[in-house]
């Protein structure tokens, strides 16, 4: 008896936890590859290798650190395996098409240039809006390694911003 009821607890649990989480991660996803298409495919993957696993991701102190860990190894995968078509894309210039605007087109391809953990630092960081502390123990690294990687990834993101304004003046 006490089996039927702890699988519908459970179940109930594992859908307070993905509505409580599908939004934000999401979002950090879609920053990091820059389409929401590809990143809602992503984050499902990710939910759906937690739901069955979630006897024991439920013991965990955060669940949600899990899932965002697969959907960004799952998002770097993809990204690896398309690196040529996506560089093909991105030189292509396509004006006919409604979308974001400008500043979030830019702020996009400038994160999309970045080195991986910069990006990773930086869209966990003002995004996802974890601290150091919480980056450092995610990535497996030093407090300030984090901090480094975020210095670097603000600089080389400033330049890149600073570059694009630059071309659209000229």
């Amino acid at each position: 008896m006490e089996r039927t009821r702890a699988a519908p607890d459970r179940r109930a649990e594992f859908d307070a936890f993905y509505a409580a989480n599908i939004g934000r991660i999401t979002a950090q996803i879609r920053a990091y590859v820059g389409d929401h298409a590809e990143a809602e495919d992503l984050v499902a993957e990710a939910f759906t290798r937690a739901l069955t696993r979630w006897r024991t991701l439920s013991t965990y102190d955060n669940p949600a650190v899990w899932v965002r860990r697969v959907a960004w190894n799952l998002a770097t995968s993809r990204h690896r395996s398309g690196a040529f078509l996506r560089r093909f894309l991105r030189r292509q210039r396509i004006t006919d098409v409604e979308g974001p605007g400008p500043d979030r087109v830019d702020l996009e391809r400038a994160l999309a240039e970045l080195n991986e953990r910069h990006r990773r630092a930086i869209i966990l960081h003002y995004i996802a809006g974890m601290t150091g502390a919480e980056i450092a123990d995610q990535e497996g690294v030093a407090e300030s390694t984090v901090r480094t990687w975020l210095a670097r990834g603000r600089a080389a993101l400033a330049d890149r911003l600073r570059i694009d304004d630059l071309k659209e003046q000229q």
